[in-house]
């Protein structure tokens, strides 16, 4: 094993700002950690140039050294699903192109986080059938979701949910999805704990999260920090 597949309970669960406070603790560790996504959408417009945004905060959280050519393969303007994303743009997302680009980041550094899309059903690519003008035939359609990039790095999962009102609900549900696939999944991060106010609530969010998953709370990470607070795991 050399690093950790970061996904989420769903969109704007922090999962990249998780993400930035894990690859600086492994690096404040002495561990040379690098980062990786395969796909991102909604990019952002600086200075005449598109930047993935998400790549951009954790190289920078990070002090990473890689371009973002190295950190992205497929970078997309609109903030839609990737899927979605390269009808509207093109170049559709290749499986043996993310796995090369992952081979690369894996030679440059020791230990990889590799970050994923939304949440763990994300569509990456979901072909509509085409008909070649030359030929009148059709393409045969390619579907790709985030399981199968999974499954194609083998790395051991890192859920990242928050312990607010459903968290029970989606949390288990990430993580039987993910056993149903065949995914390992080393454990689960609780990002911004504390947020609601509520914490009798939170507390046995996280302990029905434990119980009904059997997996263990690796953090808790609180609005703000700027260290993740535990040792490599």
């Amino acid at each position: 094993m050399n690093g950790y597949f970061v996904t989420a309970t769903g969109t704007d669960v922090g999962k990249t700002f998780v993400t930035a406070l894990l690859v600086k603790k492994w690096r404040d560790s002495g561990i040379d950690a690098g980062y990786y996504k395969a796909a991102l959408s909604g990019a952002e417009l600086r200075d005449g140039k598109w930047i993935a945004g998400d790549a951009d905060y954790v190289k920078r959280i990070a002090n990473l050294p890689d371009t973002q050519e190295e950190l992205v393969s497929y970078v997309y303007k609109e903030p839609v699903s990737p899927h979605l994303a390269t009808r509207m743009e093109g170049n559709p997302v290749e499986l043996p192109q993310v796995r090369a680009d992952f081979d690369k980041a894996s030679h440059r550094h020791d230990f990889i986080f590799a970050e994923g899309s939304g949440g763990i059903i994300c569509p990456i690519r979901y072909d509509t059938p085409n008909a070649d003008a030359t030929s009148g035939k059709s393409s045969e359609p390619q579907k790709l979701f985030l399981a199968d990039i999974m499954k194609e790095l083998n790395l051991p999962l890192l859920i990242v949910t928050t312990a607010a009102l459903g968290s029970i609900n989606s949390c288990v549900l990430t993580v039987e999805y993910a056993r149903a696939r065949g995914l390992q999944i080393r454990g689960i991060i609780v990002n911004r704990y504390g947020i609601s106010g509520n914490m009798q609530m939170e507390d046995d969010n996280i302990f029905m999260m434990q119980e009904l998953t059997g997996f263990p709370i690796l953090a808790k990470i609180k609005e703000g920090d700027t260290d993740l607070g535990t040792a490599p795991f």
